[in-house]
């Protein structure tokens, strides 16, 4: 015997734009966002919320979206890495990931780089430590770390007029 999941009402921003959906209570955001809105650019890692291939930011902090129920954001403010780009230009994070080579296979990317963005709102000038620090909840299998701490202390030069 089928039975169907009863359908909850949603209403979130998402990327700038509103969406209104039915949801499953079930529902995680991570799939919401990759099925639903077809953002793909959030990925489905470990989904333990190890990896931060998933994260997003929601309400100005990062979030693992593997972790968090869809209807939890009822009324929430989410960006995802397509996000970022104004249009065909590249949000600082974007360029300077790509300059000093902060990205290889590019699976963790975009988790790197919400991750990322979510510090230099919070902490414009960080130090290399503190980059560390912040994205030590996500995974990177190719890069050794190196470059992309690079890359988010030089976007922080860029974005923060230095």
């Amino acid at each position: 015997m089928t039975t169907t999941q009863p359908m909850h009402p949603l209403a979130m921003t998402v990327n700038g734009q509103p969406v209104q959906a039915q949801v499953p209570a079930r529902r995680m955001l991570s799939d919401f966002i990759r099925d639903d809105l077809h953002l793909t650019g959030t990925k489905r890692g470990c989904e333990t919320g190890v990896c931060g291939a998933c994260t997003v930011i929601v309400n100005g902090r990062p979030l693992k979206s593997c972790l968090s129920l869809a209807v939890q954001h009822n009324g929430a403010e989410i960006r995802t890495v397509e996000g970022l780009a104004e249009g065909e230009k590249l949000h600082p994070l974007q360029d300077s990931f790509e300059r000093c080579g902060g990205l290889q296979c590019g699976f963790c990317t975009p988790g790197m780089l919400m991750s990322a963005c979510a510090l230099l709102d919070r902490t414009p000038k960080p130090n290399a430590d503190q980059v560390r620090k912040d994205l030590s909840g996500n995974l990177c299998r190719c890069t050794g770390y190196s470059q992309i701490v690079e890359a988010v202390l030089d976007a922080a030069g860029v974005a923060h007029g230095n």
